[in-house]
């Protein structure tokens, strides 16, 4: 596989992964939370479990494969930030917001929207989503703008 077919799997299974995430925010604030908190926040939970962060993951080997390819060095600031940061990403995305978007559904079921609990998990999740957003999108900058790099 050439160079630039990579880059373009590179860029654009970035776009699905953080397109998704940012797809949450309208499912949580327009897209049926007023209608059916429950079918919302389960069909955040599928897009979450088996497109979003599975499709973290090929970035991370098709970037690996790019360094390699393009004869970069590993320690270039860029390229450390961005696999730091996508490290931390990954432990957030799989030990905090998975497990938080599972507590709110069970919340949500088991005691409705009104309760503590509920109120807790939500805001547990939203957090922790801003959280990611934001370390996505600094990883996408970093990607782009090569701080420390050519």
């Amino acid at each position: 596989m050439g160079y630039h077919a990579l880059v373009s799997i590179h860029v654009l299974s970035a776009i699905v992964a953080v397109g998704y995430n940012a797809s949450y925010a309208v499912r949580l604030t327009r897209g049926g939370m007023q209608r059916s908190p429950g079918l919302a926040l389960r069909g955040i939970k599928f897009m979450d479990d088996y497109v979003a962060n599975p499709a973290y993951f090929l970035p991370l080997l098709t970037g690996i494969a790019l360094v390699v390819l393009s004869g970069r060095p590993w320690n270039e600031l860029w390229i450390e930030l961005a696999l730091g940061l996508w490290i931390v990403l990954l432990v957030i995305a799989y030990g905090g917001y998975t497990p938080a978007i599972a507590r709110q559904i069970r919340a949500l079921a088991e005691t409705g929207a009104d309760a503590p609990a509920y109120r807790s998990a939500e805001t547990r999740q939203t957090v922790l989503g801003i959280t990611l957003s934001v370390l996505a999108v600094v990883i996408v900058c970093l990607m782009v703008f090569r701080p420390g790099g050519a």
